[in-house]
C-alpha cells in the first residue's frame, strides 16, 4: 500500500497543495480534541507539540515531503534527530492546560509520526485538488466518490464509492475525502458527458450522531461514517474564506482572514486577475483584485 493518493497532479510539486500548507497559521495544541475541523483548515497543529520550534520542525519536513515527494521512511529519517534534538521523543510528563494536571503523554514515536505525515499530506493534497475543481468545475462540474487502495474499506465509505454528484452538490462539505484518520478514499472529476454516461447520482440523506468532546464536554453533530474532526471540507472552507475577503465580507476569525489574504495573493484567482485588461498594479493588492472581480475593469 502506497501513501500517495489514487489521483495525481501534474509531474512536480503540486501547488496548490503546496500552498495550502505552506499558508497555514499556527495553534499549538495538547489534544486533538482541542482544535475544530474549521480550525484545522487554517492552522497547522500537533497534538502535544506545545512550542513553536517543535511545530515548525514538523511543518517545515512535512512542506519538504510535500513538496519533493518523500516517501514516509525519508520523511521520518529527517524528523527524528530533529525532534530527539529537542526533547520531543518518547514519553515525558506535560501539564494539561485544559485541566492544570501533570500526565505521562506520547510525544514522538515512529507510529505518531507515520500518523501525522499521512493526515497532514493526504489532507494538503485533496485541498489543494479541491481548489483545482472549484477553478476548472465549468469544464469538470461533476466528482465521483471512489475508494482508495485499502484491505478493509468502512461500510459507510464503501456505500458511497461511484457516487456522483455535482461538485457544488452540498453533499460534499462533509463527505470529501479523506473522511477520517487512515481514509484513503479520493473523488474524480468529471466532464457532464462521462458523468450522465455513468449515471448521475442523488445525493444521499446523511444521517447525524451525536458526539461528546471528552476533553471539554461540548457535543457536536457528525456524520455516520464520518470521524470526528474529519467532518468538514478543508479546502472548500479555505476557498470560501478567500471568496469571503475577497467580497469584503467580515470575518469573525481574524486568523482565517490572514490565511485567507495569503492564498489570495498566490493562488489562481489573482493569477487571472493579473492577465486580464484593467489589472491596477499601483492598487492595493485586495482594491486591485476586488475591482477585477465585480467587473470594474476598463
Amino acid at each position: 500500500m502506497t501513501d500517495r493518493p489514487a489521483y495525481s497532479f501534474a509531474p512536480g510539486p503540486p501547488p496548490e497543495a503546496s500552498r495550502y500548507l505552506a499558508n497555514k497559521d499556527w495553534l499549538p495544541a495538547f489534544s486533538w480534541q482541542d482544535v475544530e475541523p474549521e480550525e484545522h483548515a487554517n492552522a497547522f497543529t500537533v497534538a502535544k507539540a506545545m512550542q513553536i520550534d517543535v511545530l515548525a520542525d514538523i511543518r517545515e519536513e512535512l512542506q519538504r515531503a510535500l513538496d519533493e515527494g518523500l516517501p514516509f521512511e525519508q520523511f521520518q529519517a529527517n524528523l527524528r534527530p530533529r525532534l530527539e534534538a529537542r526533547g520531543w521523543w518518547g514519553k515525558a510528563d506535560m501539564v494539561d492546560p485544559g485541566t492544570g494536571q501533570m500526565r505521562r503523554v506520547q510525544l514522538g514515536s515512529p507510529r505518531r509520526l507515520r500518523t501525522i505525515y499521512r493526515a497532514n499530506l493526504r489532507s494538503a493534497r485533496a485541498a489543494g485538488q479541491w481548489e483545482q475543481i472549484e477553478r476548472t468545475k465549468r469544464a469538470l462540474p461533476y466528482l465521483e466518490y471512489r475508494l482508495g487502495p485499502s484491505e478493509r474499506h468502512r461500510p459507510h465509505h464503501q456505500a458511497k464509492e461511484g457516487l456522483i454528484l455535482l461538485a457544488d452538490d452540498p453533499f460534499w462539505r462533509q463527505w470529501y475525502p479523506p473522511n477520517g484518520w487512515g481514509c484513503n478514499c479520493w473523488v474524480r472529476q468529471l466532464t457532464r458527458a462521462q458523468a450522465e454516461a455513468r449515471g448521475v447520482g442523488t445525493a444521499p440523506e446523511i444521517p447525524l450522531t451525536e458526539v461528546v468532546n471528552t476533553r471539554t464536554g461540548e457535543t457536536r453533530m457528525v456524520p455516520v461514517g464520518l470521524d470526528p474532526g474529519w467532518d468538514r471540507n478543508p479546502g472548500q472552507l479555505r476557498v470560501g474564506a478567500s471568496i469571503d475577503l475577497l467580497q469584503a465580507k467580515a470575518s469573525a476569525a481574524p486568523d482565517a482572514a490572514r490565511v485567507a489574504l495569503r492564498d489570495l495573493e498566490d493562488g489562481w484567482m489573482a493569477e487571472r486577475a493579473r492577465r486580464q485588461r484593467g489589472w491596477r498594479a499601483d492598487l492595493p493588492f485586495l482594491d486591485a483584485l476586488r475591482r477585477i472581480f465585480a467587473g470594474g475593469a476598463e
